[in-house]
């Protein structure tokens, strides 16, 4: 027998045997959403130290073959003490929401503690950040406990167009939890492994273009990628600022949204917040959590692209499913209005709106920027790292898979004249295809929100127009890899997306646990 085999064989066993699922009391933390853990610490079933040690143990187990964690924090069980302590003497806040909650974030995002920050590349090993990142911030305040970093793409998935979705020089490959032998999808594959396998309570995962939504749909879990700017980016790798936000990636919608209403708002070190926070509702997103959300709702159904499956077996299924749901949805009070077209989507979804190279320009300055602002680092600039790729080929273990986005961002910045005026053109023409599209269309029809399978190249359109989504596990395909819903909308539109996605897992309650099938 392999090691992965007795290794699969063991863990069977144990998840069968309930050997690692439950505390000392009758609890089940295992697939536990946040009120649970919330109401076993009120009536004393389960502690901080409790629950932090059993992700600790489950990581030590799972992670060897799953590889979506890429460290965790050594203070991790003196934080869980310190909010049992808090809890205990009734301090104002410690007894709701993320308080004592692990939480597990995407390697990109900065923690001024013991951990790194490194992208997941050996290049920024020991570097050391000027402070927290915004988010981070703001968890501590929550009271979550930063139980580790997860891994991801390497470089957020813009190192090279080579390498396979999930690898990381730090990790390794990472591993879809669900069938090992498929995608975990990318960039923040991780927080979607970690999430789905129980190795946290919840996790932090960014998106530029699909990498919270694409990971969580192949991972069945739930992400939410909000309105560019709701959330702070300060202290996180970046790749453009026109694009990146940083979002929840979760078991349910409900715990979804405890760590959305922990991370929005204004961040001085973030101007885009300032705009965005007029989008925060009075009294946060919890309010939108209505079982009957769906009802009254205006959906659309772009068919061509988003829904133009294959033939075979697998694909027929997928679209059987999607139109079982579109039932659902209907059943649930949704109106739905079908066969709709978006203005110039092929110029979107194919490739030719720019969005490729626009990023290519903006990356090297963000990243410049980023880096220098670094206390102590190995490298400070876009071309430290490439050359650093380039001398420590056999440490970074991605010598087969190159840095060609690296270098084409490296050249382009160097040998095209006039960057500033391709960029000032290319957005504008990002905001005109957003306008005339998806924007025209939701005013148009009256719509609430759009409806697409979560990997389709719904991600490009929500992207370039810096709009939110939300991706809900669907199902599962005829070999057991799991697949998406995503509802997306305009700027702001989070209330609107929540209630329908908490509608609709209600309604169909689709996650199962992983079955870490070879």
């Amino acid at each position: 027998m392999s090691t992965n085999s007795l290794l699969l064989f063991v863990l069977a066993f144990l998840h069968l045997s309930g050997l690692y699922t439950k505390t000392s009391g009758a609890f089940s933390i295992e697939e536990a959403t946040i009120d649970d853990l919330q109401l076993a610490f009120k009536q004393n079933q389960l502690t901080s130290r409790q629950l932090v040690a059993f992700y600790l143990k489950r990581i030590r187990r799972l992670n060897p073959l799953l590889k979506g964690v890429i460290e965790v924090n050594p203070d991790a069980i003196f934080l869980a003490d310190k909010a049992d302590r808090e809890r205990k003497a009734n301090t104002p806040g410690s007894s709701v929401g993320l308080h004592g909650i692990p939480i597990l974030l995407k390697d990109n995002i900065a923690t001024k503690d013991k951990l790194n920050t490194t992208a997941g590349s050996y290049a920024l090993l020991g570097s050391v950040v000027p402070r927290d990142a915004g988010v981070v911030v703001k968890l501590r305040k929550a009271g979550a406990i930063i139980l580790g970093k997860a891994s991801l793409s390497e470089w957020a998935n813009f190192r090279t167009n080579g390498a396979p979705s999930g690898f990381c020089g730090r990790s390794g490959q990472g591993k879809n939890p669900y069938v090992l032998s498929a995608t975990p999808c990318g960039s923040s594959s991780g927080s979607g492994i970690s999430v789905a396998a129980n190795l946290a309570a919840v996790s932090l995962g960014s998106e530029t273009d699909g990498s919270i939504l694409c990971p969580s749909s192949y991972n069945s879990v739930v992400g939410i990628k909000p309105t560019v700017g709701l959330t702070s980016r300060a202290g996180v790798i970046p790749i453009t600022p026109r694009q990146d936000t940083v979002g929840p990636m979760c078991r349910t919608v409900s715990d979804a949204v405890y760590v959305l209403d922990a991370i929005v708002g204004f961040d001085s070190n973030d101007v885009a917040t300032r705009e965005a926070s007029k989008y925060i509702p009075h009294g946060g997103y919890r309010q939108f959590l209505h079982p009957l959300g769906l009802k009254g709702k205006r959906l659309g159904i772009v068919r061509d692209p988003f829904y133009n499956f294959g033939n075979d077996k697998g694909s027929v299924l997928i679209k059987q499913t999607f139109e079982h749901h579109f039932q659902t949805l209907r059943r649930e009070g949704a109106v739905l209005i079908d066969n709709l077209q978006i203005s110039d989507v092929d110029t979107i979804t194919n490739g030719q709106s720019g969005e490729s190279l626009a990023i290519l320009l903006e990356f090297k300055p963000a990243l410049n920027k980023y880096l220098k602002q670094l206390v102590a680092s190995p490298v400070r600039s876009l071309a430290d790292v490439i050359a650093f790729n380039k001398k420590f080929s056999k440490l970074e273990k991605t010598k087969e898979y190159g840095q060609v986005l690296f270098e084409q961002s490296e050249f382009l910045s160097r040998n095209v004249s006039k960057v500033d005026a391709i960029l000032k053109k290319l957005v504008s023409n990002f905001k005109k295809l957003s306008k005339n599209g998806l924007e025209k269309l939701i005013k148009k029809n009256k719509l609430d929100a759009l409806v697409a399978p979560s990997t389709s190249a719904v991600t490009s359109v929500l992207a370039i127009g810096q709009y939110p989504g939300i991706s809900v596990p669907a199902g599962y395909n005829s070999e057991g890899v799991p697949f998406g819903i995503c509802f997306g909308g305009l700027k702001g539109s989070e209330p609107k997306l929540i209630e329908i996605a908490y509608g609709f897992e209600t309604a169909t309650k689709v996650r199962k646990p992983p079955t870490f099938k070879p």
